[in-house]
């Protein structure tokens, strides 16, 4: 084991993965010359050379739409968005394209590539930096969704990503790309859909993904010493979500508390809340509580970033109110 940045998993993924297979490539604004807007593909340039890392323009439809031509011509292209809010320019080719290549050609045409690149509030970068955009693409069919939380999972499940036969969206966070954690040496891939308990307990059930777990776990320490012990589930994969480590929590704790940094309306809490009312009701001993940012465009201003956004007060809150102890 070793210890790596989010960064350093993410790149040693990549790497590894192009030294293993020549039809992938790196694509991206800042990606080559730069090493990376976040230094994610620092040294990739000379290693690969600028035949397969290579700097596009500003022009996010323009190298979206060649990444899924070039994956349904064989290759495996990694397509670098700065931020996915700017993934919106090129959603079409994502999603009409990409996603649906495969059902419309009757299987005739795969389109192996991963999109990648950071999501959600990274601090003051104002309403239109600071989108969560998860649950709309786990609303297509024909996509995965991978929202790490750590750099060992970060590494596995991008590895997994690369080597998958469908088009997958592969979300960080800029916050966390100098986070550090153990790494496991040598080969490892691990599946995606699939759910991590992250910490056992029996009296809550809390769920989250990405830069939030931090948050949760957070908010489980908090409660531990309060004699509280939380049973804390990283989903890791919105699309396809791991129901069955879920539902079998919840019949352990019999309480849930889920939190996500998108806002309420059809979030992945939506859905899951959804899910344990209709195939685990009986097990439920208090309504499921959800933390979500608040309905609102995010503001400029650090306070009000703190009060927008899932913190550990109100995941506290949450659970002591599952708990009927508020």
């Amino acid at each position: 084991m070793r210890e790596l940045q989010f960064r350093e998993a993410l790149r040693e993924a990549m790497s590894e993965e192009m030294r293993r297979d020549k039809n992938v490539f790196l694509m991206g604004e800042e990606v080559a010359e730069y090493n990376g807007a976040y230094k994610v593909s620092q040294g990739m340039l000379d290693e690969f050379g600028p035949e397969r890392v290579y700097d596009t323009p500003i022009s996010e439809l323009g190298f979206a739409g060649l990444g899924v031509g070039a994956a349904m011509n064989g290759l495996k292209p990694i397509i670098e968005f700065m931020t996915f809010n700017f993934s919106l320019v090129a959603i079409d080719q994502i999603i009409n394209s990409a996603a649906k290549m495969y059902a419309m050609s009757g299987g005739a045409y795969s389109v192996p590539i991963v999109f990648r690149g950071p999501t959600g509030n990274a601090g003051q970068l104002g309403a239109t930096h600071s989108s969560n955009f998860e649950n709309w693409f786990a609303n297509t069919p024909g996509l995965k969704v991978i929202v790490p939380s750590n750099p060992s999972d970060a590494k596995g499940l991008l590895k997994s990503a690369i080597r998958d036969p469908d088009p997958v969206i592969f979300m960080e966070s800029e916050v966390m790309y100098s986070d550090k954690g153990m790494v496991p040496d040598g080969e490892y891939l691990l599946p995606i859909g699939l759910a991590d308990i992250k910490r056992k307990g029996n009296q809550v059930t809390v769920i989250s993904f990405g830069k939030m777990m931090k948050v949760t776990l957070e908010a489980a320490e908090e409660m531990a010493k309060q004699g509280i012990e939380c049973e804390v589930i990283d989903l890791r994969t919105v699309r396809p979500i791991d129901y069955a480590t879920c539902v079998e929590s919840l019949k352990k704790t019999n309480r849930v508390v889920i939190v996500e940094e998108a806002n309420p309306l059809a979030g992945i809490s939506s859905e899951l809340t959804y899910h344990f009312q209709r195939h685990a009701f009986d097990y439920l001993d208090a309504p499921v509580v959800r933390v979500n940012s608040m309905d609102v465009p995010l503001s400029y201003a650090p306070s009000y970033i703190e009060v927008t956004i899932p913190n550990v007060k109100r995941t506290v809150e949450a659970i002591n109110k599952v708990l009927y102890r508020s």
